[in-house]
């Protein structure tokens, strides 16, 4: 594949990304559970058959993810469900510039738990991506926002949990793990749906909303970043999933009139400037040599898997909200 078609497949699933808050925000009666539970049912089906399109195999790929899968599944049921929660209860621009901390998240993470070493430019940029979440949590609890703000961080936890479990468990493939956090999150929804006295029997327009996410905007935006992810290197992979961020305000304000304060706007653009420091620091840096009793590191596609070259927003190690 040829590095311009990599970056135009990483440009295209970093806007369908984009659309997602849009989408979330037009589905009227469904609550947080009944949209995690369709827009997950319509992933398995997607990713069961990427995965066996891929490696010849269902079972075996899921199984050998193990625990590190499991772990980073139920990482993702945090997040897809903490995404949609404060999508619904903050403005879009307040909740996907929270979720742009996740990567700072994971490298702490992975401090702490992995003792991973943290580069002195990702200490300063995670400062100042505190500096700006402080803003923006701030005015949020000021204009009652406070629950909305609290989920988006949340989540973007639940996404670098994800990640740290991929380089724990040194999976090569995210595939088989989110095929897994998509099962976990449609079991956990209808649980605590029931146990809430709710109902997955919504609508069929908002069935229809998300499971159209979870097929075209969710799982095909997975595909074409993973294809693209190939070719490009993980700091300008991390830049271009800015696109996404960028975006998804952009669509609130055309389709639904929405409008970012003044505080989400600033403390936004240091919370950007941060992951743009971080990702340009990387691109001055020489990717390191794989050692030989690491294969796993010469498989990964791109930047998902291996410490040091972390691709869109570890957040995301899964992508898109």
């Amino acid at each position: 594949m040829r590095y311009s078609t990599g970056l135009l497949l990483v440009a295209t699933a970093a806007t369908l990304w984009s659309l997602i808050a849009l989408a979330i925000r037009l589905i009227e009666a469904a609550d947080t559970w009944a949209v995690l539970f369709w827009r997950s049912a319509a992933m398995i089906p997607v990713l069961g058959l990427f995965i066996l399109w891929r490696s010849g195999g269902l079972v075996g790929p899921v199984r050998a993810a193990g625990w590190a899968g499991l772990v980073g599944g139920f990482g993702l049921v945090l997040a897809f469900a903490g995404a949609i929660f404060a999508i619904r209860t903050t403005t879009v621009a307040n909740a996907v510039f929270l979720f742009a901390a996740s990567p700072f998240l994971a490298a702490l993470l992975g401090r702490l738990l992995l003792a991973e070493r943290v580069r002195p430019v990702t200490w300063g940029a995670i400062g100042l991506a505190m500096a700006g979440m402080f803003l923006m949590v701030r005015e949020g609890l000021s204009l009652g926002m406070g629950p909305g703000n609290a989920a988006a961080l949340l989540s973007a936890l639940g996404f670098a949990t994800f990640t740290l479990a991929l380089r724990w468990g040194r999976l090569a493939d995210m595939f088989p793990a989110i095929l897994i956090g998509a099962a976990l999150s449609c079991a956990v929804a209808a649980l605590v749906s029931g146990w809430q006295g709710g109902t997955l029997a919504v609508p069929a327009r908002d069935i229809a909303i998300a499971a159209g996410m979870g097929v075209c905007l969710l799982s095909f935006g997975m595909i074409l970043y993973t294809l693209g992810s190939r070719v490009v290197p993980a700091a300008e992979l991390t830049l271009l999933s800015m696109i996404e961020v960028l975006l998804a305000p952009v669509w609130a304000w055309a389709v639904l009139a929405e409008t970012a304060s003044r505080g989400t706007l600033v403390g936004g653009a240091v919370v950007l400037a941060a992951v743009a420091i971080n990702a340009l620091a990387g691109l001055a840096r020489p990717a390191p040599a794989p050692s030989p009793d690491a294969p796993w590191r010469r498989r990964a596609g791109g930047a998902i898997c291996a410490p040091g070259q972390q691709g869109r927003k570890e957040r995301h190690g899964c992508p898109g909200t």
